[in-house]
């Protein structure tokens, strides 16, 4: 039986539609690069995509992503990648917030938000009002910041490495001297003074022979001059 989506879904009609649907709610809508954006207000995302889903079969939510832009006042977006299988038809929904400005979870309305969410919480600091388990997914416990921010260190405020007097991990300032930019290819741990647990095992290959010398070059004797022959019929 043939599938009633079709091969490619064409854009027509498809931001007017939206904008007709959801009301005031709508902010923009963009068509770029054979893709669909339309931001809304941030109060209104649940509504937003319940309509989508509903009304516009869009039954799947494929990811929430975040994106930074420290000069705009609301720094944010929180960006809804949404799939529709029936009509095979992809649309994004942006909202924008700040640093203080909570967005409602839309995990009633996609389950699967619930760990979305988290990541965009834990990489840019975005918060998420009745979130019903809003904490940190991807970082360490006790970690400080929000890798995804542009104005987080490369680097990090903290580095972790392996104490052999405490026999423990320990977390400590970042410092780069140096002297550790250099690397050991040998050794996983730079600069230890004992052997890693299997290394023992480890046989170092025997050198290479030397390439056998060259024989010399052997002069090449030197040919006759062969004699200029006479024209038939005479003489030199």
């Amino acid at each position: 039986m043939a599938s009633p989506a079709p091969l490619i879904a064409g854009h027509k009609g498809v931001i007017a539609a939206v904008k007709k649907a959801i009301g005031k709610a709508f902010v923009e809508g963009i068509e770029a690069h054979g893709e669909l954006s339309v931001t809304v207000k941030r109060e209104r995302i649940a509504d937003v995509l319940t309509i989508m889903r509903d009304d516009f079969a869009y039954q799947q939510l494929v990811e929430i992503a975040g994106v930074d832009y420290p000069d705009r006042a609301e720094r944010f977006e929180v960006v809804y990648h949404l799939l529709s299988l029936t009509k095979n038809h992809r649309l994004r929904i942006r909202v924008c917030t700040d640093e203080a400005s909570p967005v409602p979870s839309v995990t009633g309305v996609y389950p699967v938000a619930g760990w979305l969410e988290r990541e965009v919480f834990d990489m840019y600091g975005v918060v998420f009002s009745n979130h019903p388990d809003l904490r940190r997914i991807l970082t360490d416990y006790g970690f400080a910041g929000h890798p995804f921010r542009k104005d987080f260190p490369l680097s990090g405020y903290v580095e972790l490495r392996y104490s052999e007097e405490e026999k423990r991990v320990v977390y400590e300032p970042v410092s780069l001297p140096q002297d550790f930019r250099s690397f050991d290819f040998m050794s996983p741990w730079e600069g230890a003074d004992y052997i890693l647990p299997g290394d023992e095992r480890y046989v170092a290959p025997a050198p290479p022979p030397a390439p056998a010398a060259a024989p010399p070059p052997v002069a090449e004797k030197p040919k006759p001059a062969r004699k200029p022959r006479a024209p038939k019929g005479g003489k030199l």
